[in-house]
């Protein structure tokens, strides 16, 4: 598909952004995402850094009858934040995240990845249900439902939402909560389907850190003992723990190892 060079002078106009073409330095970079195999060639890729941008991106594919899709953190493995011929609204610079200790409530922009998002919010010795993964980002992952390892104390990471700004298909800039937009604060809560582009998300964080996490290697010839230790300390830990199975036993090579993630 391709797009006049006068609509593109006119959307540069309303960026403060960037637009990057197929001939462009950074499109190739721009079109990446986590699963390599995806190799997608979008006609235009808009590199957003507000509100305003994602509206104008939003407004010139209607207006062009493009398709659409919306680049988070590009962590998704069926590479949906790529599509070809159409538009990708690119959130990766929108990455800021603003922590309320007091009301535990954490705001980040819809580019943020977890590790964004924790990096942030345990300065403040608080976290909420997030990926397991550091490079996720958390508008696919709370958008999908969202397991994390503190799923089993706290709920999902949608269940943690408080609100969401989106812009909608016909432009409009809405704010979806419990007593605002319920019918959309529903739908995006794992409902899956494009109602919109995400511009942030407010959580509701709790206490939990500072956080240790590692990788504990034992010889092979102390399976057993291993194994039997952690089958007594797993039925023994808090139910959210030992619903979690926190650590990952694995035989590899002549070594067993175990990974776990702790709190403090």
């Amino acid at each position: 598909m391709t797009v006049d060079d006068t609509s593109i002078q006119e959307l540069r106009g309303r960026l403060a952004g960037r637009v990057f073409l197929p001939a462009d330095e950074g499109y190739d970079d721009g079109r990446k995402v986590f699963n390599a195999m995806i190799d997608r060639r979008p006609a235009l890729i808009v590199r957003c850094t507000g509100v305003a941008d994602v509206i104008a991106a939003v407004d010139f594919a209607r207006e062009a009858s493009l398709l659409v899709s919306v680049r988070g953190g590009g962590h998704n493995v069926a590479g949906h934040a790529v599509c070809d011929g159409g538009v990708v609204i690119d959130l990766s610079a929108m990455k800021s995240v603003r922590v309320d200790p007091r009301s535990r409530t954490a705001r980040a922009e819809g580019g943020s990845t977890w590790g964004d998002f924790d990096h942030a919010t345990q300065a403040f010795g608080l976290a909420t249900t997030g990926g397991i993964v550091p490079t996720t980002g958390i508008a696919g992952l709370t958008l999908g439902g969202g397991i994390g390892y503190l799923n089993r104390k706290y709920g999902l990471a949608c269940d943690n939402l408080l609100s969401a700004d989106v812009v909608t298909a016909d432009g409009e800039f809405l704010t979806a909560s419990a007593t605002e937009n319920e019918d959309l604060f529903w739908g995006l809560r794992g409902g899956g389907g494009n109602l919109g582009v995400v511009t942030s998300f407010e959580y509701a964080v709790h206490d939990v850190g500072p956080v240790l996490a590692g990788e504990l290697v034992y010889p092979l010839d102390q399976a057993e003992e291993v194994l039997r230790f952690y089958r007594g300390w797993s039925s023994e830990a808090p139910d959210e723990v030992r619903r979690m199975r926190p650590c990952c036993l694995a035989l590899r090579g002549p070594r067993l190892r175990s990974s776990s993630v702790t709190a403090e």
